[in-house]
Formats: C-alpha cells, sequence, structure tokens
C-alpha cells in the first residue's frame, strides 16, 4: 500500500452500522419468570427492556446485518475489506471463527479475519487491533463488529445476571486516512480480577459434561458489588488518561459512549470527571440492556442515525469487562 502524503498513515471510521433482535423482552415478562420487578431493575441498573435473538438467529447473522449497514454507509464493497476482527465472548461455534461466517455471508473475498474475545471491552480492542493494521500499511480496510448472543450463556433462573443482558451487534467500516481519525487510545487488563466475571464452562479447564450441566456453569457467573467499584475506577482513570493523550480537553469532547452497562456505573464515572460529562454521554440501555461486546459499536451507529455524531465531532468511547479488561479510545468521527 502507498504510503500517505506526509509518510503517515492514519486510521479513520468511515461508516456505522448497527442490528438488535426483533423480540422485546420488558423488564414485566421478565417478572413472570424470576422474582424481581420493573421498579427493582431499573432503579439498580436504569434497564426497562432488552432484546432477545430468535433460536435460529446467531451471532453471525446479526454480526452480518449490522456490518452491511456499516458498509453502506461508508460506501464500501465487501470486496474491498481486507481485515474483519469481530469482538464476541459469545461466537456462533468455538471454531471456525465468527468472522470466517461472515466474511463469506457478506462475500468479502479479499478479507482475512479472526474474532476476538475480551468481553466487554472487545470491541474497543478489536478497534485498537484493525487500527494497528492499518497504521502499519498492511491493512487499507477493516471491519470491526462487535455481536453477542448473551441470551444463550445467561442463566434466567437468577435474577442479579437474567435483568441484564440483551443480544445485538454494531459494526463500524475502518479505512486508511491522511488525516488522524482514530486520536488516541488506551488499553488494559487486570488478570488477578479475572473470577468477577467469567463464563467458567466449555473451554479446556470445565469441558462440556453432566456435571458442568448440572453445575450451570455455562452461564454467566458474576460477582456484582467488585464489578461497579472496579468498573467505575477504571473506566474514569481511562477517560481522563485518553482524552489527555488526544490534546483535548473534555469540553472537547462533543459525545460520550461508555459501555452500556448499567446506568449507575455511567453516571458514577461521569460525575468522576471534569465538567458536566451526563449530558454528553450517549445511553441506550434503558431499551437494549448490556450486549457485551456489541453495546459500543450498536451505540455509535444509533447516535449517527439519531443525529447525535456527526462528522468531525470527537468521541470517546470506554469500556471495561471481564478480564479484568479495559479500554479508551478518542475518534474523530468521519474526519
Amino acid at each position: 500500500m502507498h504510503a500517505m502524503s506526509n509518510g503517515k498513515i492514519y486510521a479513520a471510521i468511515r461508516g456505522a452500522g448497527h442490528y438488535a433482535p426483533e423480540r422485546v423482552l420488558t423488564n414485566d415478562d421478565l417478572a413472570k419468570v424470576v422474582e424481581t420487578n420493573d421498579e427493582w431493575i431499573r432503579t439498580r441498573t436504569g434497564i426497562s427492556q432488552r432484546r432477545i435473538a430468535r433460536p435460529d438467529e446467531y451471532t453471525s447473522d446479526m454480526a452480518t446485518a449490522a456490518a452491511r449497514m456499516a458498509l453502506a454507509d461508508a460506501g464500501v464493497a465487501p470486496d474491498e475489506v481486507d481485515l474483519i476482527v469481530v469482538a464476541t465472548c459469545t461466537p456462533d461455534m468455538i471454531f471456525p471463527a465468527t468472522a470466517c461466517l461472515v466474511q463469506n455471508a457478506l462475500g468479502c473475498t479479499h478479507a482475512y479475519g479472526f474474532d476476538l474475545s475480551s468481553a466487554c471491552s472487545g470491541f474497543l480492542m478489536a478497534l485498537e487491533t484493525a487500527t494497528g493494521a492499518i497504521e502499519s500499511g498492511r491493512v487499507r480496510t477493516a471491519l470491526v463488529i462487535g455481536a453477542e448472543k448473551l441470551s444463550s450463556i445467561t442463566d434466567w433462573t437468577k435474577r442479579e445476571t437474567c435483568v441484564l443482558f440483551g443480544d445485538g451487534a454494531g459494526a463500524v467500516v475502518v479505512q486508511a486516512s491522511e488525516r488522524p481519525g482514530i486520536l488516541s487510545s488506551q488499553m488494559g487488563v487486570d488478570g488477578a480480577l479475572a473470577d468477577m466475571l467469567s463464563l467458567p464452562a466449555s473451554g479446556c479447564r470445565h469441558p462440556a459434561s453432566e456435571q458442568t450441566l448440572a453445575d450451570r456453569l455455562h452461564y454467566v457467573h458474576m460477582s456484582g458489588g467488585k464489578t461497579f467499584k472496579s468498573a467505575v475506577r477504571v473506566m474514569a482513570d481511562t477517560a481522563v488518561q485518553v482524552v489527555r493523550d488526544a490534546g483535548l480537553t473534555f469540553d472537547d469532547i462533543d459525545l460520550m459512549v461508555p459501555h452500556q452497562a448499567n446506568l449507575r456505573i455511567i453516571e458514577a464515572v461521569a460525575a468522576r470527571l471534569e465538567g458536566d460529562l451526563l449530558p454528553k454521554c450517549f445511553v441506550n440501555l434503558d431499551r437494549f440492556g448490556n450486549t457485551s461486546g456489541a453495546s459500543i459499536p450498536l451505540a455509535l451507529s444509533e447516535a449517527q442515525t439519531l443525529g447525535r455524531i456527526k462528522p468531525h465531532d470527537k468521541v470517546l468511547m470506554v469500556a471495561f469487562g471481564g478480564g479484568l479488561s479495559w479500554g479508551g479510545i478518542v475518534v474523530e468521527w468521519k474526519p
């Protein structure tokens, strides 16, 4: 690939898309299957409803739909795509990668691809990975997708977790650019906190067996209180770092798109940052719940559809997830 005029290649977001399944599961619907009620869920999480995929609708299907919309928004043809990265913790299968299924469904005949597993931080880590590939000159056009079918790993008998999660997908097209689009990024993990959020079975540690089924190890396990405190701390610290690294202040940020885990977490993070950031936070978890790796790209695309993001806006994205993992990225939207 040819270098840009000043010899440096930058990466920029050129398009966004999202997809959510048709079925809406409200808090009142949940109250019929587990000991809870609408007020309990809303006051603790900010969630009113979530979307649930059909039994025959998979992560790859949702990823493909979101990617189609992103390609159309960017005006990019499938055969122009060089790289597909799917951030997911609910792949269709352990292998082949969901990215391979998406590549085939879209007809991206020149693309290679892989899945990236970093729970709710996955999309930002996938965007960081694609950015590095573009800046190196090896890739010109990348599809970065976050897609999850969390309903497939949700324990519908546990009210602490079953009220939180939803299904969906979001995608962005990232391309080589003469102007910087991805302005700064910061990623991190702390494996000492690995037990806070996990899906214990299905890997080599607990291969599928009658025992793992009986012990309900094929579902999400979470320690709520510890997760909340760690999430607020790492998201706020990361937001400060990436805004500073981008040479900006919080006044320069037009929109903040946090991982949509819990409204109380988002409010606590905003309160720790300079200025009144809450009005700048895009929130759609009330309608979609926590969609893990899909939450930030789904929110980005919806924000664009609603006119909340316009070209040249400065957008701050920040996430945390199992690992414990976290990330922050500041972009100039469609520079």
